[in-house]
């Protein structure tokens, strides 16, 4: 009597569905955990000005002073309608955004490449790294009179301030970058053949890529922050020029309200360059204890 033929198959109901279970039981807490985080932030948001609102208007603190979150909105709404004191409100976010981005891209760039360099380089490094310490040391913000003097109430003066933030964030993040790259790799480039350069642009930077990213985020702050001072200190435009006006004439709520909205200009450049570093960034190995 022949054997009974034993089936191999896996059931159509086993290991993959489960599987598949488990993926979106995942997504489902990740979702949930989302919103979790995104209710708590915008409760603390909302306790925040409510508080602040309640505080004002009740004499706790000084409404003059301190100003208030309806106050702040209003003034922000009356620049938006009618314009500020200076032109449109567009035309100085646009003003104050150009500067930082012109700014920020001279001083990543700086700093990449001379942090690359001076990285690779020994001789570099040991000739340039006490100035360059010097000047790290230096209050950076002070410069941006001297800047004022040199470059006059134009775009120079704070494109110059911005530079001067952002470069060296940037440089040391380069230059640690290029230091710990991984001597295998480059051992391994040199073994088949690689030149100097292609070690540099094939095996230094792509390596160094995290440690730069890494500075761009705050970086990009700076540069707002360099483009803000240099205007506030003289300039015909900007959202500094607003504060500074703000200042002048006691109106508290327009500069809380400036500073809304350079948080706001922060913030979405954060979120752009947070994308990008994802796109760019996509072969990473997600860590272990990621969730």
């Amino acid at each position: 009597m022949p054997p009974e033929s034993v089936s191999l198959s896996a059931p159509a109901t086993g290991k993959p569905t489960g599987a598949a279970e488990r993926t979106r039981s995942r997504a489902r807490a990740a979702r949930r955990h989302a919103l979790l985080v995104n209710g708590c932030r915008l409760l603390v948001l909302v306790l925040f000005l409510g508080l602040w609102e309640w505080f004002s208007r009740t004499g706790v603190i000084d409404a003059f002073n301190f100003s208030m979150p309806s106050q702040v909105g209003d003034q922000i709404r009356t620049w938006v309608l009618h314009g500020t004191a200076q032109g449109s409100l567009g035309e100085q976010i646009w003003t104050t955004l150009q500067e930082a981005l012109y700014g920020w891209a001279i001083g990543v760039a700086a700093g990449v490449l001379l942090g690359v360099a001076l990285g690779r380089v020994r001789i570099l490094a040991e000739v340039f790294g006490p100035y360059v310490k010097v000047l790290n040391a230096m209050p950076r913000i002070v410069l941006a009179p001297i800047f004022l003097i040199w470059f006059g109430l134009g775009p120079a003066s704070k494109i110059a301030s911005a530079v001067v933030l952002v470069f060296f964030p940037v440089f040391f993040n380069a230059f640690q970058g290029a230091r710990e790259v991984d001597r295998n790799l480059v051992a391994n480039a040199r073994i088949l053949g690689a030149s100097n350069r292609q070690v540099t642009f094939q095996v230094v930077i792509p390596s160094a890529t995290s440690w730069i990213f890494t500075s761009l985020h705050v970086s990009f702050g700076f540069a707002l922050i360099g483009a803000i001072v240099g205007e506030y200190i003289g300039a015909t435009k900007g959202l500094g020029l607003m504060v500074s006006t703000a200042q002048g004439t006691f109106n508290s709520a327009g500069v809380y309200a400036a500073m809304v909205i350079l948080a706001v200009v922060a913030l979405i450049a954060e979120g752009l360059l947070t994308f990008l570093e994802k796109r760019l960034f996509r072969w990473k190995p997600v860590e272990s204890g990621a969730r």
